[in-house]
């Protein structure tokens, strides 16, 4: 009988269980879960519980058997180095968790001996992952995948200019070295492509983001729909909106454009925006629009019951401005999955709307466009009323599952091992 060869790959991420409050947990979490199942084991070097905000233990069940988690020493600058809510700018480059590379290089260096993995894994936000992605790499000369689930720099971004600098080095450097990059849509592809010329266009690799298939059959089981006792339509966000990524300020003039018209009211459409992560922000537009009987804002819940929401809902509502358009929220792949109409408010040229089209859903208008949303809204619940909404086809929904993109990953992962 031949024996079986051990491929093992550490795994550097910030965002992991028991962290709560970001979608970006799930893409390690399901890759770690499911590698094993290609002939994978992972390695997870991670942060200490300390250094995230916010806690729990709603997903910590959903960490594989398999999969042997490390925490490194770190802290955040801003709640454990400030004093009277200031700190030196130097203590947050290139983000407030730099600290966690002074434990995670170390500790690194100390798996890779334990454990000898074939490759090192590394994923973006936080960019301090990356760093130590780099730092054992060139320490210990493992081949290197760095995953930027999100471009690191645009023109204008990060607006601080000396962390935009910082990140642009971090950046290629990370492109330079390491031996694949992975990005999540084909927009992003293209663009890494053209900003780095003099890297190989092979090191460019796509890998999107997706569901949980198994979260849903389970929020499905427990899923207990309510029989409607009015006409009141819902219409659910689930997830961060950032001002300057996602903002509604359009779309909440719209809601009072279209209240005063009489065309909508409290009385027939609620818009719930679930666990915003910048209420006060948005507590503000609500107020100014005098919308607070149409939108309200509503805490965070556990993943599972965050998904069972999904599958009640009415109608899913997606927030993308054009300063994004090569980027696609991780949140639309389980909106495809909960098949419920959705509303897209981005722009058409964008990759969220490519992503939408495709499967066949045509309910798309531009975030910053008052008037364009003000024709799609009142057609979009037209058509939930009529039980016409175009929703995505369960074949297409699953051609995105977690299972099948750690399928992907099990591949390049497998090349990477291979050449080295």
């Amino acid at each position: 009988m031949d024996s079986i060869v051990v491929k093992r790959v550490l795994m550097i991420a910030f965002h992991f269980p028991p962290m709560r409050g970001s979608s970006g947990i799930l893409r390690t979490l399901k890759f770690s879960r499911y590698l094993p199942e290609f002939d994978w084991e992972p390695i997870v070097l991670t942060a200490h519980p300390r250094t995230y905000s916010s806690i729990g233990d709603d997903q910590a069940g959903e960490v594989g058997e398999r999969v042997a988690v490390y925490r490194a020493f770190g802290l955040d600058t801003s709640r454990h180095l400030s004093f009277m809510g200031r700190y030196p700018a130097l203590l947050a480059l290139p983000d407030r968790w730099i600290s966690w590379s002074l434990g995670a290089v170390p500790m690194g260096l100390y798996l890779i001996r334990k454990y000898r993995p074939d490759v090192i894994w590394s994923t973006y936000p936080i960019a301090t992952a990356h760093l130590i992605g780099l730092s054992l790499s060139r320490l210990t000369g493992l081949p290197w995948v760095a995953d930027f689930r999100d471009p690191m720099t645009d023109i204008d971004y990060p607006p601080d200019r000396l962390t935009r600098q910082t990140f642009q080095w971090i950046e290629r450097e990370s492109v330079n070295y390491c031996t694949k990059a992975i990005l999540t849509t084909p927009g992003a592809v293209d663009d890494y492509k053209k900003r780095f010329p003099q890297t190989p266009a092979s090191r460019f690799h796509l890998i999107e983001n997706g569901y949980d298939e198994e979260n849903f059959t389970a929020a499905e089981a427990n899923l207990i729909k309510e029989q409607k006792k009015n006409t009141r339509l819902v219409l659910l966000h689930s997830g961060i909106i950032y001002p300057s990524e996602r903002d509604p300020t359009q779309f909440f003039e719209a809601l009072a454009v279209l209240a005063g018209q009489g065309l909508i009211s409290h009385t027939d459409l609620h818009v719930i925006l679930r666990a915003t992560a910048h209420d006060s922000y948005l507590l503000q537009l609500i107020d100014r629009y005098k919308i607070g009987d149409i939108v309200s804002l509503a805490p965070p819940i556990s993943y599972r019951e965050a998904l069972s929401e999904m599958l009640a809902a009415d109608g899913l509502l997606i927030l993308q401005a054009s300063n994004c358009n090569n980027q696609i929220p991780a949140k639309l792949y389980e909106y495809l999955r909960a098949r419920r109409p959705i509303l897209a408010l981005t722009d058409p040229a964008g990759n969220t709307a490519a992503a939408l089209i495709s499967v066949g859903i045509d309910t798309i208008a531009p975030l910053d466009s008052k008037n364009d949303i003000m024709r799609e809204l009142p057609r979009f619940l037209a058509l939930i009323k009529g039980n016409k909404a175009p929703i995505a086809s369960m074949e297409n929904a699953l051609a995105a599952s977690r299972r099948s993109r750690t399928k992907e990953l099990s591949a390049l992962l497998d090349d990477v091992a291979q050449r080295a």
